[in-house]
Parts: C-alpha cells; sequence; structure tokens
C-alpha cells in the first residue's frame, strides 16, 4: 500500500485542522495509511521535501500558481481542495479528491 504526506495549507493553519483531521479520519475508516498536517500557506518551504502532496485551502485558490511554483523540483501534487467539501469539512470527499491526483 501506498503512503502519502499530504500538507493542507490555509492562511494559519487553523480552519484546515479539523479538515485534515476528517481526511485523516476517512483514510483510517478505509484502511488507508495517509498522513494530513495543517499548517500556515508561509510554511509550506519547511515541508516541501517531505510530502507527496499540497492541499489548499479554497480560500487561498489564487494562491495556488505560487504554490507550484514553490514545489518546484519536488513529486509534489498541489491542488485546491473543493469549497463544498472544505465548507462542510467532509473528509470524506476531501480524501477522494486527493486519491484522485494520484490516479492522473
Amino acid at each position: 500500500m501506498t503512503k502519502h504526506n499530504v500538507l493542507l495549507v490555509c492562511g494559519t493553519g487553523a480552519s484546515s485542522g479539523f479538515m485534515a483531521a476528517n481526511i485523516r479520519k476517512a483514510a483510517a475508516a478505509r484502511g488507508m495509511e495517509i498522513t494530513v498536517n495543517a499548517r500556515s500557506e508561509a510554511t509550506v518551504e519547511d515541508y516541501v521535501d517531505e510530502i507527496d502532496c499540497l492541499l489548499i485551502g479554497p480560500h487561498l485558490a489564487h494562491l495556488q500558481e505560487e504554490m507550484e511554483e514553490r514545489c518546484e523540483g519536488y513529486p509534489v501534487k498541489v491542488a485546491v481542495i473543493d469549497k463544498d467539501a472544505y465548507a462542510r469539512l467532509n473528509g470524506e470527499k476531501a480524501l477522494d479528491q486527493l486519491l484522485a491526483l494520484f490516479e492522473e
């Protein structure tokens, strides 16, 4: 089984903490090994060499291109998390989105 290490960023890392916890719960319920940590978008460089996926809070969608540039040269998938999943803290839907990134 592939293990994924995900960084979920928002402005301060606070709201994404709840989303990260729900993604972890959804993954555990499916028997998957996925680490999801929530941090501020300002800390991406501190973690880029440890992650394989960067999920961006929908309120920071305007930073997607910048985040992709920060991850350039690393095998990191970058995506803006679905706004409905984020608003509802729907870990199942967010997990499905995350897994779809690795099927591309």
